[in-house]
């Protein structure tokens, strides 16, 4: 688009400043470069909120003293944040006009990495307002809501509880049919009634909230349904090939996969995670975080090469016949490595040379900065997360408790 006058005029809140179209197109700045590139006045109110022909202005309804920093920025090469003005509402003035978080100077970088954090600007999506239901959508929206957020009403809190009863049940049987006197015939007939009754619990609250749920592609991919349904189906497997196969047959194969199929119902133990903030909280962080443990694992894989090297080398390469024979191989020193970096030092490896141990310190210092490096990241992950996930339930207690009052 052809501008009228060789001069343009920006109308900042009210501000005005005035420059030469040719440096507009030259200005680091997106949103103004993206001008020149308007072919109707429909396209440059995309990018403004006004502009007047006459006089070549363009309003933009913006603050005014943050623009004004940013073009100092524009003089000067160096952006800092306007005093006494919100990092977050600086920043989103920032995005509007095209810059990014590393135009800024190191020190407020670190203000707005800090001011972040802290506010957790990382919020979970709001619920879409949903238009007025029918009386059934209603109630079919209660009973969800009883079974998916138990601080919803008296009712969703004793569900809760009673859910969390039979994962403990589950659980303390699970552990306590590995017992050998709890495996006589009468104990495990009162074993299987038990936990053929928690399996009965799970699998309703299952297929009940399958089928109040509003998108049932979507929660069938939630994590924590994918849970459940690892900690329901191994029972139903086992006693099917039970069945088939009776409890003495002869086929090994089907006797040690029935051992691993009981073992899997140790996942019924991450079920309290629907109910446990904490939980929640581990799971969101270790989600975020893929990369700083793909990075924690990386370190840890490049120590246990170096290391275990050196130290077979040290304890058993120079002497084959009078060296330490647990170093014999690198895949056996990187056990040695393993639990030295970790500080565990279980004591069935050590190194008995002057040039081993001191490789051995080295090796434990250097596991402890090379663990601690990444574990900083992920602590104040866990921090942030668990602080959006707690805003959270208080915003769904308060919304809950408003809708009741009304």
């Amino acid at each position: 688009m052809k501008f009228g006058s060789r001069l343009c005029t920006l109308n900042v809140g009210g501000r005005r400043f005035s420059f030469p179209v040719d440096l507009m197109k030259r200005l680091p700045l997106r949103r103004l470069s993206q001008l020149h590139c308007c072919m109707s006045e429909s396209e440059l109110l995309e990018l403004c909120d006004d502009y007047d022909r006459d006089r070549n202005e363009f309003f933009f309804d913006r603050h005014s003293e943050a623009f004004s920093f940013i073009m100092l920025y524009v003089q000067h090469g160096k952006l800092r944040f306007v005093p006494h003005m919100c990092e977050l509402s600086f920043y989103n003035e920032m995005l509007y006009w095209g810059l990014e978080s590393s135009d800024l100077q190191p020190c407020c970088q670190r203000r707005l990495d800090d001011r972040m954090s802290d506010c957790f600007v990382h919020f979970f999506p709001e619920e879409r307002p949903r238009s007025p239901e029918e009386p059934r959508s209603r109630w079919l929206e209660r009973i969800r809501r009883t079974f998916e957020e138990p601080t919803s009403s008296l009712v969703a809190q004793i569900l809760a509880s009673v859910s969390m009863l039979f994962v403990v049940i589950s659980m303390v049987m699970l552990c306590a049919s590995t017992l050998p006197d709890w495996k006589t015939a009468e104990t495990l007939d009162q074993h299987r009634i038990i936990e053929a009754v928690c399996i009965g619990w799970f699998t309703v609250e299952c297929i009940v909230r399958f089928l109040v749920s509003v998108d049932k592609w979507e929660f069938v991919r939630r994590p924590l349904n994918i849970i459940d349904l690892l900690a329901i189906t191994p029972y139903y497997v086992s006693v099917t090939m039970t069945i088939l196969t009776g409890e003495n047959s002869q086929l090994q194969r089907a006797g040690v996969s029935l051992r691993v199929l009981r073992i899997m119902r140790i996942f019924w133990v991450i079920k309290l995670a629907r109910h446990f903030l904490g939980l929640q909280t581990l799971g969101l962080t270790l989600r975020r975080c893929y990369r700083e443990m793909m990075m924690l694992l990386v370190f840890v894989c490049v120590a246990m090469a170096i290391f275990s090297a050196l130290a077979q080398l040290l304890e058993h390469g120079l002497d084959l016949e009078a060296g330490n024979q647990d170093y014999a191989s690198i895949p056996a020193a990187c056990w040695w490595v393993i639990i030295s970096m970790t500080t565990v030092g279980y004591g069935d490896m050590y190194p008995v040379t002057v040039a081993g141990r001191v490789l051995g310190g080295v090796c434990v210092v250097s596991g402890i900065v090379l663990l601690a490096l990444p574990i900083t990241f992920i602590y104040h992950s866990f921090i942030q997360c668990y602080h959006e996930l707690k805003v959270r339930s208080t915003r769904c207690c308060n919304s809950l408790s408003a809708e009741f009052i009304n």
